[in-house]
């Protein structure tokens, strides 16, 4: 799932800030990525005793990407109408798109990227404020058959296709600094449009591997034209780390229809438990939301922990990265705190 193009950067800027991301001092990097695994245990929780429906119904819209780790949006909407909260569920192929939509009054609320509320921030919108995470997975450079990659070092040289100013490659950048592996040591296709777009340039020869996110990481493998270097896990990257997505809300909907916000997040968390408790169950849940088949599905849930991981410092951390990179005229890393609320999480799960 894609931040994407112009809503953050300008096209042209792409190629300059890709140079100075890497030509830059080392060490910008703050703190270290907890292991996913790690993480899953310390978010494991109870969920709290069902909510009481609300005394009158309350519409709530939010936008979500469809993508495998936000399919439990597509599980709650019956569970909610049970509490007197009318779901609305508009769909949108990009984050950079629904935080848009968030930022100018569309939307209630919206899963956006890990690092979208720095990007507001930068934009000088504080009107949207962090809830929780969605989920984290391991992100593999997809690499062609026949092209022998094992190591970071064994990028060099090759074709690499990004989807420019994407959540993914603002992942994969820094993974890269953090290795020591110079940007301009291969060739970076910038391929623009969906991430089908990606997919159909590996399985062509146009490019060697790429950097995209799923179902596109898996369908490569499960066609079988493509593979997962082992060694090439990208979601390590102590600045940008291994989270997927984003849940907000507006402030207004944080005050005006804050009982119904509550809910959303329960049902939401209920949703997740069952997710994270049964694969089968997950599988299903991707193949219904994202219309692809179960076996692919079914791939995609041996790598994904849905839940919430995502702490400030980790934006905090990209925050004050993308500043250094180029991307943010400022550091906005102070200003978080004040954007992200774990509150209703908290109160879901029973904390």
């Amino acid at each position: 799932m894609g931040w994407s193009d112009n809503l953050l950067v300008r096209e042209s800027r792409l190629g300059a800030t890709s140079a100075r991301i890497f030509a830059g001092v080392r060490g910008i990097m703050l703190g270290a990525l907890a292991v996913a695994a790690v993480g899953a245990a310390s978010s494991a929780h109870a969920l709290a005793p069902k909510p009481d429906p609300l005394p009158q119904p309350v519409a709530i819209t939010i936008g979500a990407g469809k993508a495998a780790h936000l399919s439990p949006i597509g599980e709650i909407a019956g569970r909610l109408k049970e509490l007197n909260v009318e779901l609305t569920v508009v769909d949108f192929i990009r984050y950079a798109d629904a935080r848009t939509a968030i930022a100018t009054g569309s939307l209630d609320m919206a899963t956006v990227g890990p690092a979208d509320l720095p990007i507001l921030l930068s934009q000088n919108i504080n009107n949207i404020v962090g809830l929780m995470g969605a989920g984290v997975s391991p992100k593999f450079v997809v690499t062609r058959n026949g092209v022998d990659i094992k190591k970071w070092e064994d990028l060099k040289g090759k074709k690499i296709g990004v989807a420019p100013a994407s959540a993914v490659w603002f992942q994969f950048a820094a993974m890269l600094k953090e290795v020591g592996i110079p940007y301009n040591s291969f060739t970076e296709v910038k391929i623009q449009g969906a991430a089908p777009n990606a997919v159909a340039a590996l399985k062509r020869g146009e490019v060697d591997a790429i950097v995209t996110w799923e179902p596109f990481e898996s369908q490569p493998v499960a066609e079988g034209f493509g593979y997962w270097p082992d060694g090439l896990d990208y979601s390590k990257s102590e600045a940008v780390g291994a989270e997927l997505g984003l849940i907000v809300a507006t402030r207004e909907a944080l005050t005006t229809k804050r009982e119904a916000v509550q809910r959303v997040i329960w049902a939401y968390l209920e949703a997740v438990e069952r997710m994270n408790a049964s694969k089968d169950e997950f599988a299903r849940a991707i193949s219904k939301y994202q219309g692809i088949d179960e076996t692919t599905a079914k791939r995609m849930t041996t790598n994904i922990t849905l839940g919430n991981f995502l702490t400030l410092e980790q934006m905090q951390r990209q925050a004050k990265a993308f500043h250094q990179f180029g991307v943010f005229q400022k550091d906005v890393s102070g200003e978080l705190a004040a954007v992200y609320n774990e509150e209703f999480y908290k109160a879901a799960a029973g904390k």
